[in-house]
């Protein structure tokens, strides 16, 4: 008599492993900034932690967008809207990714108001820029620059720009409901990212109006502009 193979769901498999990665990434991500405080190490050895921290840390973000996602198709993604200070989770951006930034030399301005306050779910929209910010330390050259004000539609906007070689074509024509193969895996631009942050940004809504994502190339640098714009 034939046994039947195990009844497994491979996506809640996954979810519970990510969970598990998850944990370890974030011990190793303290271990190493600890290591990197330490006054006894060479510049070189400073150099190459920096790069660890910060390709740990981007894994870290892809582990949560696969949570995301997951809870997505399980329908069980609850949004947990609360007000929130915008120069908090702008400046959370910035030193998270200290140590990277200050061995690159990669100048980074915030442009908030202090008291500029918005209902979102800061779980979600903290993971979706860290994502973009991640993005912005890969491909630009030595300025990012982060902004965050409500437009004349009564609509919180946040902007990242850096001063890389902007945007690739495919890119700029980003759908949410496009063709995620379109993208160039090779590249190391899957478009998981993008399409991370558009669900989460459509998941905000107020009455009738949906957040949403959109990319350009220009800017104030000339290189890759990344707006979120949440009713």
């Amino acid at each position: 008599m034939t046994e039947k193979p195990p009844n497994i769901e491979f996506s809640s498999v996954l979810a519970a492993c990510v969970h598990d990665m998850k944990n370890s990434l974030f011990m190793l991500l303290q271990s190493i900034e600890q290591l990197a405080a330490s006054e006894n190490m060479a510049d070189e050895k400073k150099q190459e932690l920096a790069k660890l921290h910060y390709e740990a840390y981007r894994v870290n973000t892809n582990l949560m967008q696969l949570l995301g996602l997951y809870r997505l198709e399980k329908k069980s993604l609850p949004l947990n809207v609360e007000e929130n200070f915008i120069a908090d989770i702008l400046d959370e951006m910035v030193a998270k990714n200290s140590l990277y930034l200050d061995n690159r030399g990669i100048e980074v301005t915030c442009e908030v108001d202090s008291d500029l306050v918005w209902y979102l779910d800061n779980d979600l929209i903290s993971n979706l820029l860290s994502d973009i910010v991640n993005n912005a330390l890969r491909y630009c050259d030595r300025q990012i620059a982060l902004s965050a004000y409500i437009s004349p539609q009564n609509e919180l906007v946040v902007q990242i720009e850096d001063d890389g070689d902007g945007y690739p074509e495919q890119m700029l024509n980003f759908s949410l409901h496009g063709d995620m193969a379109e993208f160039e895996a090779s590249s190391g631009r899957t478009g998981l990212g993008l399409y991370f942050a558009g669900l989460i940004a459509e998941s905000h809504k107020n009455e009738s109006k949906r957040g949403y994502i959109q990319l350009r190339n220009g800017g104030r640098f000339g290189g890759s502009v990344f707006t979120l714009t949440l009713p």
